[in-house]
């Protein structure tokens, strides 16, 4: 049986109305390969809204719901625990050196003066 077609009253011209499986009208509008930039830009996924970059570091904030280990904070050296919003903290060059800090002490990093450990009797200089 073949194809009813009718006229169709918004472009005035011969259009396939009921198609024999589907009952909807074939797209039309196939867009080309030429039309999509080649950019490698283009190809990667957004930033996700938790993410951001702040002093050559990119930066995530989870909220805890999806941390399923525990973490050493590299700022306290304390324990991050499991379902605890932390941040992940990353070199933008280097993803693989991720850290993951508490959200104070990520946020007073610059504050924070170098871990020395020195014996009792060791002078400061």
């Amino acid at each position: 049986m073949p194809k009813k077609r009718r006229w169709s009253t918004v472009t005035g011209d011969l259009a396939a109305i009921y198609c024999e499986n589907r009952g909807v009208s074939p797209r039309k509008n196939y867009r080309s390969k030429d039309a999509r930039p080649d950019d490698e830009a283009s190809e990667r996924a957004p930033r996700p809204a938790n993410e951001w970059e702040e002093d050559g570091f990119t930066v995530r904030a989870l909220t805890g719901a999806s941390s399923t280990k525990m973490y050493r904070c590299p700022g306290c050296d304390h324990e991050i625990r499991m379902a605890t919003p932390h941040i992940v903290a990353w070199p933008t060059e280097d993803p693989e050196t991720r850290r993951h800090w508490h959200t104070p002490c990520w946020n007073s990093r610059g504050k924070r003066g170098p871990k020395t450990e020195r014996t009792r009797n060791a002078p400061r200089y």
